[in-house]
């Protein structure tokens, strides 16, 4: 590309240094994280990815690129637009590795859940540009929050990316993971952000989104309570509100959406207790 010089990630970092770092788990899957080395440089380089701002976080002395991968990408070669101060705009690509996620089959009482009336369907849309335009926000942060406790007391009964059939009909994959636990069992805040908005909606039910910082997200759908406002900050382990089952759910549960860069990602990534177990760093 005129004007550009290209770089291609290839050389792996062990994943013991990822996580001495304090970065995420690095899994270029749809619907993973890549945790890229960015080229040197005294400050931090802006990078973008198909359109949309990235995070960039410094770490023993490296700027790493933290992308999250949409579930809809296709395995092979992706680029990010790397712009550094006083310097060339750069490409740099990485490797998305292939990934199948299994299937769920649930059950879903309420007809209309499944298959909402025209004016409810109104609704669903006016809600769901709503969310999209708040998880695409770019909040500054030169320190984001990075590394999540479990939210709530419970087991994971619903994993992330199941293609899903409701009452035997094909569904979007599901776009977080769902924790379940009696009706009123305390959720709490996975790390330290910002209140940015609270809300109750047709499929969530009520819902609460912190901020974490550079466009990292946390939703907590199907509570029962909300002990935060909006604009309120919270700390890591803050209760901020209680398990429910309001909006189109199968019983009481807690599901958890971490959304980077405006898409879905595995929350298991930046977990603090995950097992060190997925590929190393991609490195320049």
């Amino acid at each position: 590309m005129k004007g550009s010089v290209a770089f291609l990630v290839a050389a792996l970092l062990p994943m013991a240094a990822a996580a001495a770092a304090g970065l995420p788990r690095n899994e270029p899957v749809p619907g993973g994280v890549a945790v890229i080395e960015l080229p040197a440089t005294v400050t931090s380089p802006r990078v973008h990815f198909d359109g949309r701002r990235i995070m960039v976080v410094k770490h023993a002395g490296h700027w790493y690129a933290i992308v999250g991968i949409p579930l809809a990408a296709a395995a092979g070669t992706e680029e990010l637009a790397v712009r550094m101060a006083g310097q060339r705009p750069r490409q740099i690509k990485f490797s998305v590795l292939p990934k199948r996620y299994p299937e769920q089959k649930l059950i879903i009482k309420n007809p209309q859940l499944v298959n909402p009336t025209s004016a409810e369907l109104d609704r669903i849309e006016r809600e769901q540009a709503h969310l999209r335009k708040l998880l695409d926000t770019w909040v500054p942060d030169r320190t984001p929050a990075l590394a999540f406790i479990w939210p709530a007391a419970g087991p994971e009964t619903s994993g992330f990316g199941l293609h899903r059939f409701l009452n035997g009909e094909p569904r979007s994959p599901h776009s977080g993971i769902d924790i379940g636990a009696p009706v009123d069992s305390p959720v709490r805040a996975p790390a330290a952000g910002t209140v940015v908005d609270v809300g109750h909606y047709y499929f969530c039910g009520h819902t609460l989104t912190i901020s974490l910082g550079q466009g990292l997200y946390s939703v907590y759908c199907h509570l029962n309570r909300i002990d935060v406002k909006r604009g309120q900050p919270v700390k890591q382990d803050q209760i901020v509100g209680s398990i429910g089952a309001t909006g189109r759910t199968t019983g009481p549960n807690l599901h958890w959406t971490v959304s980077l860069n405006g898409t879905p990602v595995d929350p298991h990534a930046f977990l603090i207790d995950t097992p060190a177990t997925s590929p190393a760093v991609q490195k320049r």
